[in-house]
């Protein structure tokens, strides 16, 4: 009797030991988590404001560093092709400083070039390769100009600001959302976390964080033409396009079988991981606020 009682002790203490070695793993992680993600917000702070050259070149370092992600990713940032991908970023951020509008013609080029290795390089290279190395220059080169695009607005310097609110804004919204009323799963495969719940969170908790951000800097930085329920429409948009641009992302790595793009940014994972939902509100703020502009003129 006094072995039992012993061995079923040494059990709760083992089970106690364990419990209390991942709740201080889980404390550790989410520290590590939250001093990254301050470390990031202080360097968007400082870097946004100055517009120009020093956002360019921030924007060209994450595109940069998310083509060799997914290259990585993809197991294709060993072959000799993959140059192809860098180079052809840089064309295009030096076009967008020259202010040069060749965009299209550089993807053009970028397609006809990866077509001329395929056929010189079949069978070696097949199809698939192709495409996912086409997926390179627009997905992480690209995309992630349009934070630059919306800093080079007039008013950039407040309206670049929508795209994290539509973005990082919306994930907070969305996690809070998702935790207190979550019940119906999104997509129980790709991302299991995620509910319609969160969702519509997320998408109201951006649009009502932007309204008020739009309030407050209305003639103090945001021009008076622009309508905070206008602007508060656009993000939450956008914040619909963010939920895409994660699930894409997760999607991949799923079908790639990885837990992160890369280990640059402790506790977050790579330049993908936490720019994926960026990826896809930079554009949608970016063309809504150009088409407010526009109608606006008329």
């Amino acid at each position: 009797m006094v072995e039992q009682k012993d061995s079923s002790t040494e059990q709760k203490e083992n089970r106690t030991g364990q419990s209390k070695g991942q709740n201080e793993h889980k404390l550790s992680s989410f520290l590590t988590r939250l001093i990254s993600g301050l470390v990031l917000l202080l360097l968007l702070f400082g870097i946004l404001p100055l517009g120009g050259l020093p956002v360019l070149v921030f924007c060209l370092f994450l595109s940069l560093f998310a083509s060799y992600e997914l290259l990585h990713c993809f197991s294709l940032d060993k072959k000799g092709i993959s140059f192809l991908s860098y180079f052809f970023v840089i064309l295009y951020y030096s076009a967008l400083f020259l202010h040069l509008p060749i965009s299209f013609f550089l993807l053009l080029s970028y397609l006809f070039l990866l077509g001329f290795y395929y056929v010189l390089s079949y069978p070696k290279a097949d199809i698939r390769e192709i495409a996912l190395l086409f997926l390179v220059f627009p997905y992480a080169g690209i995309l992630l100009s349009y934070i630059y695009l919306c800093r080079s607005l007039p008013h950039g310097k407040v309206l670049v600001w929508l795209v994290f609110l539509s973005s990082w804004g919306a994930d907070t919204c969305a996690y809070c959302a998702g935790l207190l009323f979550g019940k119906h799963k999104m997509t129980p495969v790709l991302s299991p976390k995620k509910t319609w719940e969160g969702a519509v969170g997320g998408i109201l908790g951006s649009g009502i964080l932007s309204f008020i951000f739009a309030i407050i800097f209305k003639g103090h930085g945001l021009p008076l033409h622009l309508s905070p329920f206008l602007l508060a429409l656009a993000v939450s948009l956008a914040a619909l396009f963010s939920i895409g641009g994660d699930l894409m992302a997760s999607g991949m790595k799923r079908d790639f079988q990885i837990k992160d793009y890369s280990h640059l940014i402790p506790g977050h994972g790579g330049i993908l991981d936490r720019f994926d939902s960026v990826l896809f509100t930079a554009p949608i703020i970016y063309y809504g606020i150009t088409v407010l502009d526009y109608f606006k003129k008329i």
